[in-house]
Protein backbone atom coordinates (compact mmCIF):
# COMPACT_ATOMS: atom_id res chain seq x y z
CA UNK A 1 0.00 0.00 0.00
CA UNK A 2 1.32 3.41 -1.08
CA UNK A 3 1.81 6.24 1.34
CA UNK A 4 -1.09 8.70 0.88
CA UNK A 5 -0.47 12.01 -0.43
CA UNK A 6 -0.28 14.46 1.82
CA UNK A 7 0.91 17.55 -0.08
CA UNK A 8 -1.40 19.35 0.30
CA UNK A 9 -0.85 19.97 4.34
CA UNK A 10 2.44 21.64 3.09
CA UNK A 11 1.17 25.21 3.88
CA UNK A 12 2.73 27.36 7.03
CA UNK A 13 0.85 27.33 9.29
CA UNK A 14 -0.80 23.56 9.14
CA UNK A 15 -1.08 21.83 12.34
CA UNK A 16 -0.82 18.13 11.67
CA UNK A 17 -1.82 15.17 14.59
CA UNK A 18 -0.64 11.76 13.83
CA UNK A 19 -0.40 8.61 16.28
CA UNK A 20 2.84 7.17 16.06
CA UNK A 21 3.64 3.28 16.33
CA UNK A 22 7.50 2.55 17.34
CA UNK A 23 9.11 -0.90 16.63
CA UNK A 24 6.83 -1.39 13.71
CA UNK A 25 8.18 -3.73 11.13
CA UNK A 26 8.27 -1.37 8.39
CA UNK A 27 8.25 2.49 8.10
CA UNK A 28 5.01 3.70 6.63
CA UNK A 29 2.02 6.47 6.87
CA UNK A 30 -1.84 5.34 6.75
CA UNK A 31 -4.89 7.41 7.11
CA UNK A 32 -7.05 5.37 8.72
CA UNK A 33 -10.59 7.11 9.26
CA UNK A 34 -9.22 10.38 8.96
CA UNK A 35 -6.60 10.05 11.35
CA UNK A 36 -2.73 9.78 10.21
CA UNK A 37 -0.76 6.62 11.64
CA UNK A 38 2.81 6.91 11.33
CA UNK A 39 5.09 3.70 12.11
CA UNK A 40 8.66 3.44 11.97
CA UNK A 41 10.77 0.47 12.53
CA UNK A 42 12.97 2.46 15.55
CA UNK A 43 13.02 2.32 19.55
CA UNK A 44 11.38 5.26 21.19
CA UNK A 45 14.55 6.33 23.02
CA UNK A 46 16.10 9.32 23.25
CA UNK A 47 14.17 10.96 20.60
CA UNK A 48 15.26 8.46 17.62
CA UNK A 49 11.37 7.18 16.67
CA UNK A 50 10.69 11.26 16.94
CA UNK A 51 13.73 11.82 14.14
CA UNK A 52 11.89 8.80 12.54
CA UNK A 53 8.52 10.45 12.30
CA UNK A 54 10.39 13.78 11.08
CA UNK A 55 11.75 12.29 8.39
CA UNK A 56 9.08 10.17 6.85
CA UNK A 57 6.43 12.81 7.13
CA UNK A 58 8.30 15.68 5.82
CA UNK A 59 8.96 13.23 2.80
CA UNK A 60 5.42 12.82 2.57
CA UNK A 61 4.45 16.38 2.82
CA UNK A 62 6.80 17.65 0.63
CA UNK A 63 8.68 20.13 3.06
CA UNK A 64 12.73 20.13 4.08
CA UNK A 65 12.92 18.36 7.81
CA UNK A 66 13.78 21.93 9.22
CA UNK A 67 10.11 23.39 8.40
CA UNK A 68 8.43 20.74 10.63
CA UNK A 69 8.19 21.56 14.27
CA UNK A 70 7.31 19.00 17.21
CA UNK A 71 4.23 21.12 18.92
CA UNK A 72 2.83 18.72 21.21
CA UNK A 73 3.98 14.76 22.27
CA UNK A 74 7.58 14.85 22.82
CA UNK A 75 7.13 11.56 24.53
CA UNK A 76 3.39 10.28 23.87
CA UNK A 77 2.18 8.02 20.75
CA UNK A 78 -0.13 11.17 19.92
CA UNK A 79 1.84 14.27 18.61
CA UNK A 80 1.11 17.48 16.79
CA UNK A 81 3.37 18.62 14.15
CA UNK A 82 3.55 22.22 13.03
CA UNK A 83 4.66 23.13 9.37
CA UNK A 84 6.85 26.14 9.63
Amino acid sequence: MADPDLTHLAQVGTEIPVRVTPKASRNTIKSEDGALRVYVTTVPEDGKANAAVVKLLSKAVGVPKSRLELVRGHTSRDKVFRVL
